[in-house]
C-alpha cells in the first residue's frame, strides 16, 4: 500500500505546528532558570545573537531543504549522499526517544492537572511528588518497582497523541494545532498577568532582569544562549525538516521562519515574567531570597508551584488547573511533533499508510515508555534526556548541517526562497553562516556539553548513557538497512 500524501491545508496551519513543535516544557522551566542564572538582562546579548546567527539561518537552512526535497528526512538525506543515510535516521530515531519520555512528563502533568481541583498534592507538594507519586528510589533497582498510577496517566497521553496522529495531517495535526497553540498563549497571558498582580512580584523580575554585565566575557553564558536557542526551536532535530516538506509550492519559509522565531522568543520570555513574578511572591511570604527558591525542570512545576497555590487559597483553585493545563498542551503540542521525522521516513521507505505507521509507533512507544512508570523513572529519564540533548543531538546537527550546506550545496536554494520572501532576503552572509560559523559555533557547544556530562556522570548515568546510545545505534542500523519496499524510495524528490 502506497504511503498517504502528506500536506498542510493551509500556511497557517504550518507555522502553528512549528510553533507548538517549538513552544515546548523547556519554554516554561527550563528557559526561566537558564536567563537567571546565566547575567540576567546581560544574557539577551548572547541570546539575541544566538537567534540572528543559529536560530534563523538554520531554520531557513532546514526549511529550504525540507521543502525542496518534499519528502521525509531520512531519504532526502539518502539522496544527497547515500552513505549518510545512516544520519537520515539516526535524528528521526533520537527524536523519538525524546518521545518516549515525554509521555512520562507528560503523564505526570495529566495527575496534577487533576490533583489541582482540590490541591491533591497536600501540604508537602515536594515530599507528595518525589515520595508518593514518582517513589523516586535513586536505585536502578527501581526498574522492578511498577507504578500503575503512573502508566495509566501515560497511556491516557498516548490515546490523545494516536487520536491525532493516525489522521490525515489536516484533519488531525494540521487542526488541532490551531486550537491548541491560540489556547496554550491565551492561557500563559492569564496566568502570566494575574502572576504580576501578586505582592513581591517586583522582588523576583529585579532578580531576573539584575543584569550581570561581567559574565558577558565568561563563556559559559554564550555556551547557554546557543544551547537554549538549538533546543528551544528543536534544531537539527529533523523536525522543521519533516514540517516543511508538507508545505504547499507557493509558502514564504523565511517569513515563517521569522514569525516562528519570534512567537517561541515571545512564550518563552513572558513564561519568565510569570515564573519569576511567582517566586517572589514566594520570597515574600517564605523570607527565601529567591536565589534559594529558583530552580528548573520537575523542581519548579512540581514542587514550587503547587507550594503557591497552597498559599493562594480560593485563587489556587482557578490558577493551579489552568497553569497545569498550560503544562499538558505545551507538552501535548511538542510531542505531537516528535513523532512526525519517524513516521514520514517509514512511510517514504516501507510504502505504509499514515495511519498504520503512527499506530505501529504509538504502540511500540507506549510499551517502551513503561520503563518509566516505575520507581526508577525519574533518574532514568534524566541520564536519557542528557545524553539525546546534550550528546546524540547536537552531533547529529553538526553533520546535518554540513551536509545541507555544503553536500547539498545551500547556494541552490537563495533564488527560490528570495522569490517567495516578503520580508528579508538571503544570500551571501547566509552561506558564510551556514558553512562556516554555525558547524563551528554548535560543535564548541556540543563539546562542553560532552565535557559536562563525563564530568557529572555517576556510574548508574555512565552505564544506562552506554546502553541508550547502543540502542539508539542498533536502532538506526536496522531502518538502515532494511531492504525498501517503497518503488519511490530512490527516486529523487529534488525539485531545485
Amino acid at each position: 500500500m502506497m504511503a498517504d500524501k502528506n500536506e498542510w491545508g493551509s500556511n497557517l496551519s504550518f507555522i502553528f505546528a512549528m510553533i507548538g513543535s517549538a513552544v515546548g516544557l523547556g519554554n516554561i522551566w527550563r528557559y526561566p532558570y537558564v536567563l537567571y542564572s546565566n547575567g540576567g538582562g546581560a544574557f539577551y546579548i548572547p541570546y539575541i545573537v544566538a537567534i540572528l546567527l543559529m536560530g534563523i539561518p538554520f531554520l531557513i537552512l532546514e526549511y529550504g531543504v525540507g521543502y525542496d526535497f518534499k519528502s521525509s528526512f531520512a531519504k532526502a538525506v539518502k539522496k544527497i549522499d547515500s552513505k549518510f543515510e545512516y544520519l537520515g535516521w539516526f535524528l528521526p530515531v533520537c527524536v523519538f526517544v525524546i518521545m518516549i519520555y515525554y509521555a512520562a512528563i507528560l503523564g505526570w502533568d495529566g495527575i496534577y492537572v487533576i490533583l489541582s481541583f482540590f490541591k491533591g498534592w497536600g501540604a508537602d507538594p515536594s515530599t507528595f511528588f518525589t515520595a508518593s507519586l514518582i517513589q523516586d528510589s535513586k536505585n536502578y533497582m527501581g526498574l522492578f518497582h511498577f507504578l500503575p498510577i503512573i502508566a495509566i496517566a501515560m497511556l491516557a497521553g498516548w490515546i490523545i497523541v494516536w487520536c491525532i496522529s493516525h489522521k490525515d495531517l489536516e484533519k488531525g495535526l494540521g487542526r488541532v494545532s490551531k486550537v491548541l497553540v491560540p489556547l496554550l498563549f491565551i492561557i500563559m497571558v492569564l496566568i502570566v498577568g494575574f502572576s504580576l498582580t501578586l505582592p513581591g512580584a517586583s522582588i523576583g523580575l529585579s532578580e531576573l532582569f539584575n543584569p550581570n554585565w561581567a559574565l558577558l566575557f565568561d563563556f559559559k553564558i554564550w555556551m547557554a544562549a546557543f544551547g537554549q536557542i538549538v533546543f528551544s526551536l528543536s534544531l537539527g532535530m529533523s523536525i522543521a525538516f519533516t514540517y516543511a516538506s508538507y508545505t504547499k509550492d507557493d509558502t514564504d519559509l523565511i517569513t515563517n521562519t521569522l514569525s516562528i522565531v519570534f512567537a517561541n522568543s515571545l512564550f518563552e520570555n513572558f513564561a519568565a515574567l510569570g515564573v519569576f513574578s511567582i517566586l517572589g511572591y514566594m520570597s515574600l511570604q517564605s523570607g527565601t531570597p529567591v536565589a534559594e527558591l529558583v530552580t528548573q525542570g520537575t523542581g519548579l512545576v512540581f514542587n514550587a508551584y503547587p507550594i503557591v497555590f497552597n498559599v493562594l487559597g480560593q485563587l489556587g483553585y482557578v490558577l493551579g488547573p489552568m497553569f497545569f493545563l498550560t503544562i499538558y498542551l505545551a507538552g501535548l503540542t511538542s510531542i505531537l511533533s516528535t513523532i512526525e521525522p519517524l513516521s514520514f521516513s517509514i512511510q517514504n521507505k516501507f510504502g505504509l499508510s499514515r495511519s498504520r505507521t503512527m499506530t505501529i509507533l504509538i504502540i511500540i512507544g507506549a510499551f517502551l515508555s513503561m520503563i518509566y512508570a516505575t520507581s526508577f523513572g525519574a533518574d532514568l529519564l534524566g541520564y536519557v534526556d542528557t545524553f539525546i540533548n546534550q550528546i546524540a543531538l547536537l552531533f547529529g546537527v553538526v553533520i546535518e548541517c554540513i551536509i545541507f550546506a555544503w553536500i547539498f550545496h545551500a547556494e541552490k536554494l537563495i533564488d527560490f526562497l528570495n522569490s517567495r520572501s516578503k520580508t528579508i532576503k538571503i544570500g551571501k552572509w547566509w552561506i558564510i553562516i551556514v558553512k562556516y560559523i554555525l558547524p563551528i559555533f554548535i560543535l564548541i557547544v556540543w563539546f562542553g556539553g560532552v565535557i559536562e556530562v563525563m564530568a557529572t556522570s555517576s556510574v548508574d548515568q555512565t552505564n544506562f548513557t552506554i546502553a541508550t546510545a547502543i540502542i539508539v545505534l542498533v536502532a538506526t542500523v536496522i531502518l538502515t538497512k532494511l531492504p525498501a519496499k517503497s518503488p519511490d524510495w530512490d527516486k529523487s524528490d529534488e525539485r531545485v
